[in-house]
């Protein structure tokens, strides 16, 4: 699995809040530094050769679905970030967000009681 380019993964999330969209949709989606009509067409077909985008066809229109779980591509890629800047370890990773005070201790304490009771529901 390739790592996506910043506007591939833009796509993608709005491809994974979406479900299915055609090209417009997705444009509509795009907040930010919209790109041209063509432009988004072409970035979302270079998703389908990377295998990351699927699509129907509506005769000559194309509804676009993802074909990689947003599940699968955080994984693929948290672990990746984890191996790269953290050493591997989990532990450097909350120590880092800990000392940045991204992370608050009520919330070490609910990551905590997950790792002491990972059957419990909350």
């Amino acid at each position: 699995m390739q790592k996506l380019t910043n506007k591939e993964e833009e796509i993608m999330h709005i491809l994974w809040k979406l479900k299915k969209a055609f090209v417009k949709e997705i444009q509509a989606e795009i907040t930010e530094d919209q790109p041209h009509y063509n432009t988004l067409s072409t970035i979302v077909r270079n998703l389908e050769e990377k295998g990351f985008v699927a699509h129907n066809a509506f005769g000559n229109t194309h509804q676009y679905y993802p074909a990689v779980t947003l599940e699968a591509y955080s994984k693929k890629y948290m672990n990746t970030a984890i191996d790269n800047y953290f050493n591997s370890s989990y532990k450097n990773m909350v120590s880092f967000f800990a000392k940045e005070e991204k992370i608050s201790a009520d919330e070490l304490r609910e990551i905590l009681a997950m790792i002491e009771n990972p059957k419990e529901e909350k």
